[in-house]
């Protein structure tokens, strides 16, 4: 059993302030301002070690005849459609408003359990608050301070008979009890893999006839652009439903939103994100929050589809965020949107290829998709893309494969000699990890090899293990001398 509680209320009442504590992560933007949260957001919460489902809504204001208040209407329907008790969100310290008395008498049409939340109640007076919040027909209101963790021991009472299955406890417990065992395990043997690597200077050996697969992973997929070029109406044309705000007006997305969903048997987690304008422009403090949020659902995701507009391609702002997300390591995917309006395509391609191959020479051949979010036209290739650009971003390669590589290239081509007139010996090189793929290389005056050399190494490694579209990394590391002891003694 895993409950969803929808949080719902008027604006500002702290709804975000919750559900960030409830999920343990702070994902919601929290601001002083009013209607912050636009979208429906869902969580993995838990209380008490009691997992369930949080979903925090935007604030109501019944009676609006605002269009953007009345999509962010339909979003908060959908949630109380879906969840199995709602926490009716009220400010104590501002008492019962008329627009908390106006969402209390929707609530109670819905036909769900609805509790009364009376949140900032850190260190107010509460008796004439008591008799107005009894007065909503409601209950017994819970107080508590989202802010600072007060009464969240009243607050899980309440929700209990919603998010607790009495024999689901018992084998959580259990469960628990399992994966701490499990844990102590799996932390003594990261810990002698760990004393081996620095032993031998290398991870394990990576066994090319048994590659890992990757075809049960989540991937984590970002979607990011400037403001207004269709990034909502993509995440929604995808998952096949209006599961995000969408609109005419620029900047309608604020939060970064996930949404879980899955593409011909592959389990998935799209973020839509706030679109990023030009540093020097942003100016005000809840776009300096949502650009925040943006940047960091970027760098945390997996696969990141840079969506331009067709009218403006690769622009100066584009060309920043795809360098940014290239540095953060992460696999990069350009989606070319609004297809639908554009006429000569071939001459559009050229010219995107032309900007790629001269302004991201870091990363060779970026995958670059012509979508249409409007129509659909294009995404089966933009998932394809996905797909094979995270097995490219997770590659592993053996140790031996590497050195033979390495032979080759240095054979091709010999490091330049050092000021002592003497060659730069490499000794060898391993991966050190994927995800981006990243490699060590051994010398015994690493500081000596110029950068020039390396960049002629990356450009190697990447054509010979066909590695598109996501960045390389060489490490240079100090070989260990097997001489030095003796020389001690």
């Amino acid at each position: 059993m895993s409950g969803i509680i929808a949080l719902v209320g008027r604006t500002n009442v702290g709804k975000s302030t919750l559900f960030n504590r409830l999920i343990g992560k702070k994902r919601a933007i929290v601001h002083d301002r009013p209607g912050v949260t636009r979208d429906r957001r869902e969580g993995a919460a838990s209380l008490y070690a009691v997992p369930f489902t949080a979903v925090d809504t935007a604030g109501l204001e019944p009676g609006s005849t605002d269009s953007l208040t009345a999509l962010m209407w339909k979003q908060t329907q959908k949630a109380l459609d879906q969840c199995d008790a709602i926490l009716f969100m009220v400010d104590i310290r501002a008492g019962v408003t008329p627009l908390d008395k106006e969402t209390g008498r929707l609530l109670r049409k819905v036909g769900k359990p609805v509790i009364l939340v009376a949140n900032k109640a850190e260190g107010a007076k509460f008796d004439q608050a008591d008799r107005e919040l009894f007065a909503l027909g409601f209950g017994q209101p819970i107080l508590i301070s989202a802010e600072h963790g007060i009464g969240m021991g009243d607050l899980f009472e309440a929700l209990r008979p919603y998010i607790v299955n009495p024999q689901e406890e018992g084998q959580r417990k259990k469960e628990a009890e399992e994966n701490q065992f499990k844990s102590k395990r799996k932390l003594n043997a990261e810990r002698k893999a760990k004393e081996k690597a620095e032993i031998f200077g290398e991870d394990e050996e990576i066994d090319d006839d048994n590659p890992i697969d990757h075809s049960k992973e989540i991937i984590d997929i970002a979607i990011v652009g400037r403001p207004n070029v269709g990034k909502s109406t993509l995440v929604n044309r995808l998952i096949g439903q209006d599961r995000l705000l969408t609109g005419p007006m620029a900047g309608l997305t604020r939060d970064a939103i996930s949404v879980n969903w899955e593409y011909k048997g592959r389990k998935l987690r799209l973020t839509d994100t706030a679109g990023l304008r030009k540093h020097a422009k942003v100016e005000d403090s809840l776009e300096k929050l949502s650009c925040a949020d943006t940047r960091r659902a970027a760098f945390l995701a997996q696969v990141v589809v840079l969506v331009l507009d067709a009218d403006g391609i690769l622009e100066k702002q584009d060309l920043t965020i795809a360098r940014q997300v290239l540095e953060e390591g992460r696999a990069l995917i350009i989606a070319v949107n609004k297809l639908d309006t554009v006429k000569d395509k071939k001459t559009l391609t050229d010219i995107l290829n032309e900007k790629l191959e001269m302004c991201l020479t870091q990363v060779k051949d970026i995958k670059t998709v012509m979508i249409s979010a409007r129509t659909g036209e294009g995404l089966d290739k933009l998932m394809k893309a996905v797909y094979e650009v995270y097995e490219i971003w997770s590659s592993r390669v053996s140790t031996g494969k590497l050195n033979r590589w390495l032979a080759a290239m240095v054979e091709m081509t010999p490091p330049p000699l050092s000021a002592s007139k003497r060659p730069i010996p490499l000794k060898y090189m391993t991966q050190i990890k994927s995800r981006p793929p990243t490699f060590a290389l051994f010398s015994s005056n690493p500081e000596k090899l110029p950068e020039s050399y390396l960049r002629y190494l990356i450009r190697g490694l990447a054509q010979y293990l066909k590695i598109t579209g996501v960045p390389i990394r060489i490490m240079m590391r100090k070989a260990k001398n097997p001489f030095e002891n003796k020389k001690k003694k």
